[in-house]
C-alpha cells in the first residue's frame, strides 16, 4: 500500500475557463498559496478492479475513472483500490479536487514506480484538475504558459501569511467547476475581457509577492476574485455560488480594513470565504469572521508543503 497527502491551494489570481485544446489547460495564468491545515490523505493498493472509496463510502467517480484511463494511455497502471479522505468539506469550494488529484498522482507515481520528476507529476495531476498541478508545491505557486506545469514562486517561509477560512456551508455545490467554466466561457458577454486582463493581474500579484507588499497583493487579488464572480453571475443561466453569509463576510473584511487591520478576501467556486492576513493580525481577523452572521465555523491555516508520500 502507498499513502500520500496533499494540501488544497487557493488561487490569489484565478483562472476560470479552459483552453479549447487537449491537456486540461487553464485559459489564463494563475497564482496560488498552498494551505497547511487542510489535508487530503490518499491510500492506494493493487486490486482486482478499480475501486474508489471517498470519505469512507465506496462509490463510482467518473472524474477519477477518466483520469486513470488517461494515465493508462501512457503508463502501465494496474487496477487500483483508492481510498481518500479529506479533513474539510468536499466539493464545497475548498479545492478538494486540487489536493485529491495531487495526492493521487503522487501515490500512483510512487506505487507504480513511474519515476516521474515533480514537474511531470504536476502535468499529469493537471489532467484530473488544473488546480491540482499547483498542490504539488508548497508556499506560493504559479501555473503559467507555455508548458502549464506548476512552478514554485516562493517557499512558505518566504512570506508566512495566514488564512482564516470562514465556512458558510457544508453542502456540495450544485454546479461543479468544470460545468461552471464551460457555461461561463460559452455565455458570459464579459468572458473575453476576463481573459485579456488576466496577464496584468498575474504580473501585478507576482511583483507584490516578490516585494512582500501586502496592500498591493490585497488590491489585485481581491479585485481579481470579484472579476471572476462577475463573469459567473453574467453566465446564462447565472452561476451564483455565494450565500448570504458570503456577502456578510466580505462586509466584515471591509470593516476590518476600515478599522486599520490589513486583510483581503478571496472566494473560489463556492460560498466559503478565505481571508488572507499577516500573522500579527490573525487573532483579530479570526474573531471578526467567527462573529459574522451565518458563519458556521472558521479554520485558521498557514502556508503548507507540497504533495508527498508519507508511507
Amino acid at each position: 500500500m502507498t499513502k500520500a497527502i496533499a494540501h488544497p491551494n487557493i488561487a490569489l489570481i484565478k483562472y476560470w475557463g479552459k483552453q479549447d485544446k487537449p491537456g486540461n489547460l487553464p485559459a489564463t495564468p494563475n497564482l496560488s498559496i498552498t494551505l497547511d491545515e487542510l489535508v487530503t490523505t490518499t491510500e492506494i493498493e493493487d486490486g482486482k478492479e478499480d475501486t474508489f472509496i471517498i470519505g469512507g463510502e465506496q462509490r463510482d467517480d467518473e472524474k477519477v475513472g477518466a483520469f486513470l484511463a488517461t494515465v493508462r494511455k501512457s503508463f502501465d497502471v494496474p487496477p487500483l483500490v483508492i481510498n481518500t479522505e479529506n479533513n474539510f468539506p468536499t466539493g464545497a469550494g475548498l479545492a478538494s479536487s486540487a489536493s485529491g488529484f495531487a495526492a493521487l498522482m503522487v501515490a500512483i507515481d510512487h506505487h507504480c514506480e513511474l519515476g516521474l520528476n515533480r514537474e511531470f507529476i504536476s502535468e499529469w495531476a493537471r489532467q484530473g484538475s488544473a488546480s491540482a498541478a499547483r498542490s504539488l508545491y508548497g508556499g506560493f505557486v504559479c501555473l503559467v504558459p507555455p508548458q502549464w506545469r506548476a512552478q514554485p514562486a516562493a517557499p512558505a517561509n518566504f512570506w508566512p501569511l495566514k488564512v482564516v477560512i470562514a465556512i458558510t456551508s457544508e453542502d456540495k455545490k450544485k454546479v461543479n467547476s468544470t460545468e461552471g467554466m464551460r457555461r461561463t466561457a460559452a455565455t458570459s458577454p464579459f468572458y473575453s475581457a476576463w481573459v485579456r486582463g488576466a496577464g496584468d493581474d498575474y504580473a501585478d500579484a507576482n511583483d507584490a509577492v516578490a516585494a512582500k507588499e501586502f496592500d498591493a497583493l490585497a488590491t489585485v487579488a481581491e479585485l481579481n476574485c470579484l472579476k471572476m464572480h462577475s463573469i459567473m453571475l453574467t453566465s446564462v443561466p447565472t452561476l451564483a455560488y455565494w450565500n448570504a453569509a458570503t456577502t456578510n463576510c466580505m462586509d466584515t473584511v471591509r470593516e476590518l480594513r476600515a478599522a486599520g487591520t490589513p486583510a483581503f478576501f478571496t472566494i473560489d467556486a463556492g460560498p466559503q470565504v478565505k481571508v488572507v492576513c499577516q500573522p500579527a493580525d490573525v487573532e483579530t481577523v479570526q474573531s471578526a469572521m467567527a462573529a459574522t452572521p451565518g458563519v458556521l465555523r472558521t479554520v485558521t491555516t498557514g502556508l503548507g508543503e507540497g504533495a508527498r508520500i508519507v508511507e
